[in-house]
Parts: structure tokens; C-alpha cells; sequence
């Protein structure tokens, strides 16, 4: 195994998950664990009567609407279209 890999074990819901993973990253592969655990823990107060898997499909939409919702946030697209717009007309501007 490369040195810069890791083994860890997780613990979700009740549920081991032995992972190898790169030891820059363990943190953050820990804090997911976790927010999934507390996701599934909040729904399961608020939802007792649901069933687990029910649970699960809920704790994984939200994850992935909030991780959309940031990939949204992130998309530079709009602002680098609009700084060659403007290089455009100051350029033409310029060349006159």
C-alpha cells in the first residue's frame, strides 16, 4: 500500500464500512460519515414511523440537492463569458 494511503474503518448507521483512502482526505471522508449519521438520526426523530430504506432515499436526495446547489454556486461560466464580452468591446474600443 502507497504511504500516502490509509486504512479507516467507518461506522454508518450500525454499519462498518472498512475504506482505503488517501491520508490527506480522512477528515473529510469522516465528516461525511458523519453528516450522513446525523442526517439519518434527524429524519428518524422526525419520521419514526418510515422505514429505514425510506430514510436512506431521504438522507441521500438532500445530500445530493445541497451538493447540486454548490456545484450551481461554483459555475463560473457566466462571469468568464461576460470578461470576454468586455475584453471584446475594449479591445474593439482600443482598435478603433
Amino acid at each position: 500500500m502507497d504511504d500516502d494511503m490509509i486504512k479507516i474503518q467507518l461506522t454508518i448507521g450500525n454499519n462498518p464500512f472498512p475504506l482505503t483512502i488517501r491520508r490527506k482526505d480522512e477528515e473529510t471522508v469522516r465528516k461525511a460519515a458523519k453528516q450522513v449519521d446525523n442526517l439519518t438520526n434527524a429524519y428518524k426523530a422526525h419520521y419514526p414511523e418510515l422505514p429505514e430504506v425510506r430514510i436512506l432515499q431521504m438522507v441521500a436526495y438532500q445530500l445530493s440537492l445541497e451538493g447540486l446547489k454548490e456545484k450551481g454556486r461554483n459555475d463560473t461560466t457566466p462571469y468568464t463569458e461576460k470578461i470576454q464580452e468586455l475584453t471584446q468591446l475594449v479591445d474593439d474600443c482600443i482598435n478603433k
